[in-house]
């Protein structure tokens, strides 16, 4: 039996009440699903239910529990953006009561399921760059500005490349991500690692479309006989054992160079920490002959033992030391502790005045190579070759998988294969 709707009426103060919507025996109502992503928060939802089996159409923003409210249906008013989510809310929920509309004139009986199919071929032609944007405002709501950085440059490139921001996913196709690797490659001037990251960001929107219902999965334009990401092998170079001795017997350095040497050396000491956590450092950190400290890229908890040329370095910073959760370095002191997007500016700017002062360390050390800050987890690696077993490596790197090690350590590696190569030439 076809689905009997009654008009959409809105209460004042257009207050989101599950009963908007009222069907004999089907509805939609707006909803906050009990399913939090990996940040702790929950999507919104219209909900679809027809004979007591409900489909859920997501419109792609997810919001902390807190900010909701169950009996009103809407967010919250002291959520910074209410009132436009609220407004995308009811705009979403009266497109799907018209669509209903339409199917019970047409006299079409569907389940839930089939609803929501319906409701979304109205968005075939939906446009890449506002999921593209909700992506962004997501993982800036979750502080993660470095990655917020990287993937608004990527979209950045997407509306170069077009000249405006319309693109429907159906247009996404095999023949497009040709074009657009062209203009990568001859025009932007990146290299192929980095097309290969731009196809990824790609492939991550096109897959939340299909996911939201946006677009139809046939449409995909990447796998097997289609577009295949590739990754191209990295040669990473680090400094050989020589070449950190020179750095380290330097003399005649500026302050700003020996800071930059400084900084460092107390990255390459320790396993080749990287540089937003080394500058995230503070005294409180230091404990028991030992550094504790949480990985800014994945959450996870080091400890590892002071060598005793970190305590070298340690004593040019103590006259500095304000407070006993005082940063160690300068870098972050002028920042705003309590903003993580003054914290990730300041990191930033510091690694880049660094890299400029590291430049002229290697220079008057003698050393050819380009010297910076992540070169520092390059050298240990280097230097730590073949001393010491990949799972002892994995623990020191904190890699979740000992493969992870293995490739990382296959660039520095080389003993085995350079002895196989001169038996082979002993002749």
């Amino acid at each position: 039996m076809a689905a009997n709707v009654v008009p959409m009426l809105y209460p004042k103060k257009s207050y989101l009440r599950e009963d908007l919507i009222t069907l004999m025996n089907s509805n939609a109502s707006i909803v906050l699903r009990k399913k939090p992503n990996r940040w702790g928060h929950f999507p919104l939802a219209i909900r679809i239910t027809k004979n007591r089996k409900s489909s859920y159409l997501y419109i792609g923003h997810y919001i902390d529990i807190k900010y909701w409210d169950k009996n009103k249906g809407q967010v919250k008013n002291s959520h910074e953006n209410a009132a436009r989510l609220n407004n995308l809310l009811l705009t979403k929920l009266a497109e799907t009561n018209k669509r209903l509309l339409e199917l019970q004139t047409d006299n079409k009986d569907y389940s839930a399921g089939q609803i929501k199919k319906e409701l979304s071929i109205c968005e075939k032609d939906s446009n890449f760059f506002e999921l593209g944007d909700i992506h962004l405002e997501e993982i800036k709501a979750n502080n993660r500005y470095g990655r917020y950085s990287v993937d608004k440059a990527y979209l950045g490139h997407i509306e170069k490349f077009l000249k405006c921001r319309k693109l429907s996913y159906k247009d996404l196709d095999e023949l497009f991500l040709r074009r657009y690797m062209q203009y990568l490659r001859s025009t932007a001037k990146v290299s192929d690692r980095t097309i290969a990251n731009h196809l990824v960001f790609i492939r991550l929107i096109f897959n939340r479309a299909i996911r939201q219902g946006l677009i139809d999965r046939k449409f995909y334009p990447f796998g097997r006989d289609k577009i295949v990401i590739r990754f191209p092998e990295t040669g990473k170079v680090g400094l050989t054992r020589e070449e950190v001795k020179k750095i380290e017997n330097l003399k005649d350095l500026s302050k700003e160079e020996h800071h930059a040497r400084n900084v460092w050396l107390f990255s390459f000491y320790l396993a080749g920490i990287r540089i937003a956590d080394v500058l995230k450092m503070r005294w409180s950190d230091i404990y028991d002959n030992r550094i504790h400290y949480t990985m800014s890229k994945n959450s996870k908890l080091v400890s590892l033992q002071l060598p005793d040329k970190i305590h070298t370095i340690l004593k040019d910073y103590i006259t500095d030391k304000r407070a006993e959760n005082d940063y160690i370095f300068p870098e972050l002191k002028v920042a705003n502790p309590e903003s993580e997007k003054s914290l990730f500016d300041k990191t930033k700017r510091g690694n880049r005045v660094l890299n400029s002062y590291l430049s002229k360390v290697a220079s008057k050390a003698g050393v050819k190579k380009k010297l910076s800050m992540h070169i520092a987890r390059h050298s240990f690696g280097n230097i730590a070759g073949d001393k010491i077993s990949i799972q002892m490596l994995q623990k020191l790197y904190r890699h979740s998988s000992v493969t992870t090690t293995i490739m990382y350590q296959s660039n520095f590696m080389n003993k085995d294969t350079d002895k196989a190569l001169n038996r082979v030439l002993d002749f």
